[in-house]
């Protein structure tokens, strides 16, 4: 399971988080009634704000009946007695019934649905449909086509790949290699819709001192990505490990050629280095925003 870092356990519900001693792991329980991805994005943005302790993520989707709430119940239960911690559970659960099985649990529950849509419902004077999957009807089925037509359009154009209709890029991301553009192209993808094609600046490139030739007629497009030399050089150990590729004096050449590179053609961009994939991305679509037509989220 992956790691995120979590809030500590509270001893009690009266008791604040940070009194308690010593670094705990905790169990997250993402519990939805559609795929879940809407839990555990808005659960792990909250998460992130607490850097001592570190989670075992459990996504736990299409809990739409009494009956799963209760398999769902029994597991988190099993859960908390096996850390000897309360489990933390994100819930969007839209049936009530079904809400109230897993509420139940031996664990911190947070109903986000909950805790936003009933001051909406007083704003507004109106109550929500209280329909499941709500966020994901046809309703939106434009937004939806448009991500699905970004991510192939992303995997195609992922690292130089092809160089055929990047006029229906919104940006091209380009790097060396290991920099972050493939995971960067990917969210932009799914989660804006963005075409995103990304290009690795190889040592043809930096002994030729210019881009791809296939980018100068698309340069307004282009964003670079930077990192520092000494996380590439982490990075690329783990897929080669001892090899020059990896070597911390050929990551410090690259990033040095790729950076002076960049700053003579004029193309802006930014180092991954202590950036997450949301800031990355974030950074991108305020410089697309002046020039991109049509909805991105």
């Amino acid at each position: 399971m992956s790691q995120t870092p979590v809030t500590p356990p509270a001893p009690s519900d009266n008791q604040p988080a940070g009194r308690a001693a010593g670094a705990v792991e905790r169990t997250v329980f993402y519990v939805s009634d559609g795929t879940g991805i809407t839990a555990e994005t808005f659960g792990m943005s909250l998460l992130s704000q607490f850097e001592a302790l570190k989670a075992r993520q459990v996504r736990l989707p299409f809990i739409d009946s009494v009956e799963k709430a209760r398999d769902a119940l029994r597991r988190i239960n099993a859960q908390a007695l096996q850390d000897r911690h309360r489990p933390i559970v994100f819930s969007t659960l839209v049936d009530p019934e079904v809400n109230e099985v897993v509420r139940t649990a031996n664990a911190r529950f947070l109903d986000l649905f909950a805790t936003f849509v009933e001051p909406l419902e007083m704003e507004l004077g109106v109550k929500s449909s209280h329909r499941i999957g709500r966020s994901h009807t046809a309703d939106n089925s434009e937004s939806y086509n448009r991500r699905i037509s970004a991510i192939n359009y992303s995997l195609t154009h992922d690292d130089g790949q092809s160089a055929a209709d990047l006029t229906s890029a919104d940006v091209i991301l380009v790097g060396v290699s290991r920099s972050g553009k493939t995971p960067t192209s990917l969210f932009l993808a799914m989660q804006h819709g963005i075409r995103a094609a990304n290009y690795p600046l190889i040592p043809e490139d930096f002994e030729r001192k210019k881009l791809p030739p296939a980018l100068y007629p698309f340069k307004k497009k282009v964003f670079g990505l930077s990192i520092a030399p000494e996380r590439l050089a982490e990075v690329r150990h783990e897929r080669r490990p001892h090899s020059r590729y990896a070597s911390l004096d050929n990551c410090r050449y690259e990033v040095s050629e790729a950076e002076s590179m960049m700053r003579r053609e004029g193309i802006q961009w930014l180092s991954s280095t202590h950036k997450s994939i949301e800031e990355i991305a974030a950074t991108i679509l305020q410089t697309l925003e002046p020039h991109h037509e049509g909805p991105m989220g």
